[in-house]
Parts: structure tokens; sequence; C-alpha cells
């Protein structure tokens, strides 16, 4: 495999960004893993005591999932036009990872509990100089759009960086942490992120 590209999905472990941020779910709560993938982040939060729910556009990848009594899976095309697929449903933690349809991003800020936390990581604008997808500027984000979107929706921000990695593979990623007003970071932040 080319080392420009990601391992295959099963084999990725979960976003050490998420992983650390995870902990700010309030116990017993659900959690949205969106565009899921394989469910890599589903299955942190299930681990770790949580519900989910799963949603992607191509579900059958979850395999396991399915079926498990902490888990509900949506097969849902969030980018097909029609309406975010959970109007008005709120969450303990919204996780997002390697994806972006801007259409749809204030809604997944609104999916955010009072005491919730919102965790997202994807590609920037930078990413396509180093040769791997997306490499389209449509999918890849603007300079410190994720922590605009998140205060413009209302929510505070508690982590944020845009940076490079070149573990597993050279990627330009941003990265937000934010919380619902209610949550207990907005008072007392959490221990530093350190990748």
């Amino acid at each position: 495999m080319p080392p420009s590209q990601p391992e295959p999905a099963h084999h990725v472990p979960p976003s050490p960004w998420v992983a650390h941020f995870l902990a700010g779910a309030p116990p017993g709560s659900r959690v949205l893993d969106l565009a899921c993938g394989t469910g890599r982040h589903t299955r942190l939060a299930i681990e770790r005591g949580l519900t989910a729910t799963a949603i992607d556009r191509d579900t059958s990848r979850l395999g396991d999932l399915a079926g498990h009594p902490n888990v509900e899976v949506i097969t849902a095309d969030l980018e097909d036009g029609s309406p975010f697929p959970l109007p008005g449903r709120q969450f303990g933690a919204v996780i997002v990872t390697n994806y972006l349809w801007r259409p749809i991003l204030p809604a997944i800020c609104n999916a955010v509990a009072p005491d919730g936390v919102l965790i997202y990581e994807t590609f920037a604008l930078g990413h396509e100089r180093l040769g791997g997808r997306p490499s389209n500027p449509a999918f890849l984000l603007r300079p410190n759009e994720l922590a605009e979107a998140a205060v413009a929706a209302g929510l505070t921000l508690i982590a944020f960086e845009q940076v490079r990695e070149d573990h597993p593979w050279p990627r330009i990623v941003q990265r937000v942490a934010a919380t619902g007003p209610a949550h207990p970071w907005t008072t007392t932040p959490p221990a530093r992120f350190t990748s």
C-alpha cells in the first residue's frame, strides 16, 4: 500500500483526538458517530459504557454492530439533499472524522446536547499538496472553519488545532472539541490533548 494512503479502516485504531475528548460525554449518554465508516468510534463509545447511533451511507461495513443492544444503525446518504436524518435529536457526544459536507455543519453542531461535546477531525487545506485524498478543496476545511462553525452554533470552544501529521500517513487535519453551554468543561477545561 502506498505510504500516502491510509491503512484499511478495520485496521485503523480510534483517533487519539476522539479517544481523549470522548471522556467529555456524560456517563450513560448516547453518542452520534456520523459518517461512521467501519464504526471504530462507535466501538470505542460502547466499550466506554455509552450507547451509540452510527450513521453512514454504507452500513454493511459495521458487521458485528448490527443488532448490538447499545447501537442504533442508520443507513443514510448525508449528501443527497435530504433533511438531516435526526432532526431535533441531541447527543452526549457528536463524533465526525475524515468527513466534510458543509451543508450539514449547522445540524451537526445543533445535535450536541447542552451538556454534550462535539469532537470533529477532518482534512484541511494544504492536504491536497501531500498527494493523498481528498484533494478537492470542496472537501477540505478552510483555516479556522471548524472553530468558527462551533462558535456560531453557540458551542464553547475547548480545543482546536490545525496540524500536519506524518503518521500513519502524511496529512493536514483540523480538529475541534467544543461543548454545549451546560457542560462542566466550560468552567473546568479537560487535560490538554497531546498526540
